[in-house]
């Protein structure tokens, strides 16, 4: 498909970001907010603006990373969040990082990489999760488009995908979610089996 980092570029170039909530999930900032362990280090893939990196770290996490194929959706998270370190913003492609995590917190990247690299994006967090890893965040619960993102699914597809590789915690439907997402949204909470 045509989802390549000139195509996230153009996005943000263009602030044409409509899944961009302009702050941290309900969902994943009650996440955060029961961690307690400030060393974990934490991937946030296709993080764009990135408002959970951001909540992290002024929660005191310092082992925070973002990765994304658009330099400007950087370069505006870095202007919103000037002390956060420049080494742990990733100009990359998720599928090729070499770095491990303790967690990875899914927000919107799922739903946005084409439907067809699903299985490769599995394999991927599975390999870059350390022992024990979580994978934790949300996924679109219904169809949305079929030639654009976001693409959506539904849990019984997206578990074909990662109970192979993954204990469950938590694969329900959200129950506090962003207003303009409620009833759309499934909250997991997957832990890397070893």
């Amino acid at each position: 498909m045509f989802l390549n980092a000139k195509f996230w570029e153009q996005k943000y170039q263009s602030n044409k970001t409509g899944w961009d909530l302009g702050e941290v999930s309900p969902p994943i900032k009650e996440y955060i907010d029961q961690l307690t362990n400030k060393n974990l280090k934490i991937l946030i893939p296709g993080g764009g603006n990135s408002y959970e990196a951001e909540y992290l770290f002024q929660k005191g996490f310092q082992n925070v990373f973002v990765v994304d194929v658009s330099r400007t959706a950087l370069e505006n998270f870095k202007n919103r969040v000037p002390n956060f370190p420049s080494s742990n913003l990733l100009n990359n492609d998720f599928f090729e990082l070499k770095q491990d995590f303790d967690l990875i917190i899914e927000q919107t990247f799922f739903c946005a990489i084409d439907p067809i690299l699903r299985p490769k994006y599995t394999a991927k967090i599975y390999e870059i999760l350390r022992p024990k890893g979580k994978l934790v965040g949300l996924l679109f619960s219904v169809p949305l488009n079929e030639d654009h993102p976001p693409f959506g699914g539904s849990k019984e597809e997206y578990q074909s995908y990662f109970i192979p590789k993954f204990k469950v915690i938590s694969f329900q439907e959200c129950y506090n979610s962003f207003q303009s997402r409620q009833g759309m949204e499934l909250f997991i909470n997957l832990k890397k089996k070893n």
